[in-house]
């Protein structure tokens, strides 16, 4: 049995995405800028897709910008918010975003940008009392605050309405990072403080290459990718009309899903897993446990062990896990998300993650658990003997 517990990373493309992707490749090639009768079959569904990830995430058409992805979508809503507001140009973040947004901050910091880091507690929430400080001393020159709503690592849900009120009623602009939590939590995007949000398909069991920003109705930001006119004008580029076909079939499906008690379901699975393994391997903590989390998400630490080392051995025997964000795999730095949340490195070090899909069954749960146990079990004892 291969036991895939790696799904922050990616999903696994639904069937019925696979196949709605096929047919567009064959029959709807078309161009779907086209005036004539070929473009315009092939624009329909591509509408039709639309209009379903609009349903999903709680928000107009006019609203949605499609983008290649989540890295796309984020780094469009913050150089775009920046490049915006003459009078405006401070951007606010935090050490626990994903590298899209946390290593974008870095670059624009290098180049002249005035970034400011707003400190996070040991759970890995944000320090709202810090964020409010630095709001009120410099309102006048933030233009952005970017906060994820649900971390890739831990799966910490960070407070995003009170968080988006701060900003709102200081007319600071919000951006989120929500490519975790889209297609895994109901959404109303629009019904929130929020200002711009960034998402990708294939973590909801859509393709890869495909993702998306909301925009609130009144925000203009500047496009980064010129040329073609389409998206509005803001973001130019022919439309990958196979991948919003596929993104737009994951929509329908993970809208249907959330309707269930799934979730609640999955959330005492992950609960129990996490029991069972400090049962089973001892020496094990669960990062970020005393914070609001998603059903998704377990980030343990083993002791004093090689979080690489367990990985190994685990992918030999068939389990997936992830020494942390897929976009760090082979990277010897330490997580900059259990860094900030003010781990040991020790426990930095023998930390790994653990993700479930809506598609994680009991039985695989109940596979990988004597799998990671023996394990860790073997790795304690050769560094005993060692």
């Amino acid at each position: 049995m291969k036991i895939y517990l790696d799904n922050n990373a990616t999903t696994r493309p639904a069937p019925e995405v696979v196949t709605a992707m096929i047919e567009s490749l064959r029959e709807g090639w078309a161009n779907p800028s086209s005036a004539h009768r070929a473009g315009q079959e092939a624009r329909w569904p591509m509408e039709l897709a639309r209009e379903s990830v609009c349903k999903l995430i709680g928000c107009r058409d006019g609203e949605l910008v499609v983008t290649s992805g989540g890295t796309e979508a984020a780094n469009l809503a913050i150089r775009g918010a920046l490049s915006a507001q003459a009078k405006r140009s401070v951007l606010v973040t935090n050490r626990l975003e994903h590298a899209t947004v946390r290593e974008l901050a870095e670059t624009l910091q290098d180049t002249g940008t005035e970034v400011i880091w707003v400190r996070c507690d040991a759970r890995g929430l944000l320090d709202l009392n810090a964020l409010e400080d630095l709001l009120d001393r410099k309102v006048d020159q933030v233009a952005l605050v970017s906060v994820m709503w649900v971390n890739n690592e831990t799966g910490v849900i960070q407070p995003i309405e009170e968080i988006g009120r701060m900003c709102r009623s200081r007319g600071v602009w919000f951006h989120t990072d929500a490519t975790q939590g889209v297609g895994k939590m109901p959404l109303e995007v629009a019904g929130l403080p929020i200002d711009l949000v960034t998402f990708s398909a294939h973590k909801f069991h859509g393709p890869k290459g495909i993702g998306g920003l909301y925009l609130r109705g009144d925000i203009r930001i500047r496009p980064q990718v010129i040329g073609g006119g389409q998206e509005r004008g803001r973001r130019g580029g022919t439309e990958n009309l196979s991948g919003i076909v596929g993104m737009g079939a994951a929509a329908r499906l993970a809208h249907t899903w959330l309707a269930t008690n799934e979730r609640t379901r999955l959330a005492r699975l992950r609960d129990s897993f996490e029991r069972r393994i400090i049962a089973a391997a001892g020496e094990a903590t669960v990062n970020g446990a005393d914070a609001p989390r998603l059903w998704s998400t377990s980030n343990i630490a083993f002791g004093k062990l090689e979080g690489e080392a367990i990985l190994l051995l685990l992918s030999e025997r068939g389990v997936y896990a992830s020494a942390g964000a897929a976009c760090s795999s082979g990277s010897v730095e330490p997580s900059p998300v259990l860094v900030a949340m003010g781990l040991a490195p020790a426990a930095v070090a023998a930390s790994l993650r653990f993700s479930l899909s809506r598609h994680t069954t009991e039985q695989e749960i109940d596979a990988a658990i004597p799998i990671i146990a023996r394990v860790v079990d073997t790795l304690r004892a050769t560094l005993a003997s060692v």
